[in-house]
C-alpha cells in the first residue's frame, strides 16, 4: 500500500483546557495538494494522549477527531505550536550551575532558548515557557515527543521509532504576517463553511486558524523548504528550533 503523507497542525492548549473558552487544543490536517481533510477539531487532547498505546494509535485517534478514517499507512508531519524543549541554562541551574551574568530579559538564557533569542534579533518576539505562563502547553508538547516521537534526527526535528511521525515546533504568529504564507492560505482547498474560520476567525476560532498555519508550516518543510528559516549549525540541538517563514524575519 502506498504511504500518504499528511500535514498536521496542532495549536496546543493547557493540560486542563476543557472549559477554557479562549484556548484549547486545535487540529487541522492538510494533504500534499493543500486540500483540507476532514474537519478542523478543537477540544482537549489530554484523554486522547492518555489512551493512545503507540504512535500509530495516536495518529489514528488524531485523524479520527478530524473526521478522517485512517488507513494505518499514513505518515504525518506535525508542527506543534508550543516550546518543545526548555533552555539548557535553566536545566543546568537546576543542577547548581548558574551562568556568570544576566542582562536584558530577551537575552536571559534561563528564560529563553537560543532559538528564541535568535528570533528576537530578527524582529520576532516568541513567548518564554518560563515567564509567559505557557508551561502547561510546553509540557504537553514535550510529553507527546517523549512518548510518541522520542528520536531527535536533526536540530528541531523528532521522529517515532518507525518513522510514521515527524514532529517539529512551529510558530503561527510570524506566519500570519508572511506574504508567502498568505499566498499558501489562499491555495488551501476547504469547504465554504470552513473558509471563513481560516481567514477571519472569531476569538473562539483563533486556535483553529493557528493550527492551520502550523499545518502550512509542516507542509512547507517538505514541499517549499526554501520558504522556511532553518537552524544554523551552531544552534544547540538539545534546545530545538522554532520553524517560521523566512519572509517574516527582519534583517
Amino acid at each position: 500500500m502506498t504511504t500518504t503523507t499528511l500535514y498536521l497542525g496542532w495549536d496546543v492548549g493547557g493540560w486542563n483546557c476543557d472549559h477554557n473558552p479562549a484556548s484549547r487544543d486545535a487540529l487541522v490536517v492538510l494533504d500534499e495538494s493543500l486540500t483540507l481533510l476532514g474537519t478542523p477539531w478543537r477540544g482537549n487532547l489530554r484523554q486522547t494522549l492518555n489512551d493512545a498505546s503507540s504512535t500509530r494509535d495516536l495518529l489514528n485517534r488524531l485523524l479520527a477527531l478530524c473526521q478522517i478514517t485512517a488507513s494505518g499507512q499514513e505518515r504525518v508531519v506535525m508542527a506543534i505550536d508550543t516550546p518543545l524543549a526548555f533552555p539548557q541554562a535553566l536545566l543546568a541551574l537546576a543542577q547548581g550551575q548558574p551562568v556568570d551574568a544576566l542582562g536584558r530579559s530577551q537575552d536571559n538564557p534561563y528564560l529563553y532558548r537560543q532559538t528564541e533569542r535568535w528570533l528576537f534579533a530578527r524582529g520576532v518576539t516568541p513567548l518564554s515557557p518560563i515567564k509567559d505562563m505557557i508551561g502547561s502547553q510546553a509540557t504537553k508538547g514535550m510529553h507527546v515527543l517523549a512518548r510518541f516521537a522520542p528520536h531527535r534526527v536533526q536540530c528541531g526535528q523528532w521522529t517515532s521509532e518507525q518513522g510514521e511521525l515527524l514532529a517539529v515546533e512551529g510558530y503561527p504568529s510570524p506566519a500570519k504576517r508572511s506574504v508567502a504564507f498568505a499566498a499558501l492560505l489562499e491555495r488551501v482547498r476547504a469547504p465554504e463553511t470552513v473558509v471563513t474560520l481560516l481567514h477571519q476567525p472569531t476569538p473562539k476560532q483563533q486556535d483553529s486558524q493557528d493550527a492551520c498555519f502550523c499545518a502550512l508550516l509542516a507542509w512547507s518543510l517538505e514541499q517549499a523548504p526554501a520558504q522556511i528559516a532553518w537552524p544554523p549549525a551552531e544552534m544547540p540541538a538539545a534546545e530545538g528550533w522554532i520553524f517560521v517563514p523566512r519572509d517574516a524575519l527582519s534583517d
